[in-house]
């Protein structure tokens, strides 16, 4: 989207505003499907470091994302740039990519359409 959709804007700052994880939504970004709940960026950063820590080879990436941890909130009347998915899985056919939900952040401006709720897939 080029002009970023208000709504999907509002719907970003109230997940920062409200420090919410329990918000679900799937968006299509460059022709794939990521489905998942949003969850404020400082607790994303902090999750994502949590599991870089713990790696053998990624764990000096952590820390770049344990100091965003502690990122700034936008300026008021500053809106949010990038939504932050956990629990999050790429749509393929049938198949939920990771099986145990990703950690995904997507530039709002990437998005070309999106609704509310996660869409479920079947393991056969």
């Amino acid at each position: 989207m080029s002009n970023p959709d208000e709504l999907l804007v509002a719907i970003a700052a109230t997940v920062e505003a409200e420090r919410s994880n329990q918000m679900s939504l799937t968006v299509v970004v460059g022709g794939a499907v990521i489905t998942g709940r949003l969850a404020p960026e400082a607790v994303w950063r902090e999750r994502v470091a949590e599991v870089l820590k713990d790696s053998d080879r990624l764990g000096p990436f952590s820390d770049v994302f344990a100091r965003g941890s502690l990122a700034k909130r936008p300026a008021r009347g500053e809106a949010p740039t990038h939504l932050h998915f956990h629990l999050a899985r790429i749509l393929q056919g049938s198949l939920g990519i990771p099986e145990t939900g990703g950690m995904y952040r997507v530039a709002i401006k990437d998005i070309s359409a999106w609704t509310v709720g996660d869409l479920t897939y079947f393991e056969r």
